[in-house]
């Protein structure tokens, strides 16, 4: 087991307890990293997951008092047997407990330290190829944030929006920060701007991007010119043909 030094930033999160981190090999000797992370926070909050070569395959929701799987549909379909032999729930219990000792310990021996914190960046984007009047993602992507806690609010022509916004899970980065992704389904209307705000304690400001759905517009003014252009012309053509034929025939 292994307990992180006090380097770490703790004014959210007391201490990450790595507990049977191991390396496994697959039948092509390709090694693997398994970690089993718990994360204790100063509000009293316990997280515990397993992580697969760092991506996360399972965590606890202690609420539901239930395991909540992670991994992709394509490696199994019923991803509870790779943890069948595990008693996952049992032991997340029992790390729980521990953590209220060691948050006890950290507030103590951190009480007098400077607060650390990293300013988030986002990005606004959609998921999928913007049509006009067909429904889409917008997707508000924030990283490099801690303490792991942030709003974010959404508007559409300056206007609030709530109805189809859903914000995930926070996951940590390999330098002591997190992301999150907040999502809004919308339908893309003409003249339409979207904003996507985010709030965290280490904005001077509220961080907000800006996107409006672009459309190009072919028009048909010379299409059908050259149309009637064309239809006009050989109408000519068949005019002057049927004058000459029957001048001809007076002859």
């Amino acid at each position: 087991m292994k307990i992180c030094s006090s380097d770490w930033k703790l004014s959210a999160l007391v201490v990450i307890l790595t507990i049977n981190s191991f390396r496994a090999f697959s039948q092509s000797k390709i090694p693997h990293e398994i970690h089993y992370v718990v994360g204790c926070f100063y509000n009293g909050t316990t997280e515990v997951q397993y992580e697969f070569d760092a991506e996360e395959v399972l965590y606890v929701d202690f609420d539901r008092e239930e395991l909540v799987y992670t991994v992709p549909r394509f490696m199994t379909d019923d991803p509870s047997k790779l943890f069948e032999n595990i008693k996952v729930f049992v032991n997340a219990e029992k790390n729980k407990k521990a953590c209220l000792a060691v948050n006890s310990l950290a507030k103590f021996e951190e009480r007098n330290l400077t607060e650390e914190t990293d300013a988030p960046e986002s990005i606004l984007y959609p998921s999928e190829e913007v049509k006009l009047g067909v429904e889409n993602t917008l997707i508000c992507f924030v990283n490099h944030f801690y303490p792991p806690h942030i709003y974010v609010n959404w508007t559409r022509n300056d206007r609030p929006v709530s109805e189809g916004v859903s914000l995930s899970r926070y996951y940590p980065n390999n330098d002591q920060t997190f992301h999150q992704f907040s999502t809004l389904t919308f339908t893309p209307m003409e003249g339409d701007i979207y904003s996507c705000t985010v709030e965290h304690m280490a904005l001077d400001r509220p961080l907000t991007r800006i996107w409006e759905a672009e459309f190009s517009h072919r028009s048909l003014g010379p299409d059908v010119y050259c149309g009637v252009g064309l239809t006009l012309g050989l109408l000519g053509v068949a005019v002057g043909t049927f004058l000459m034929v029957k001048g001809h025939h007076r002859q």
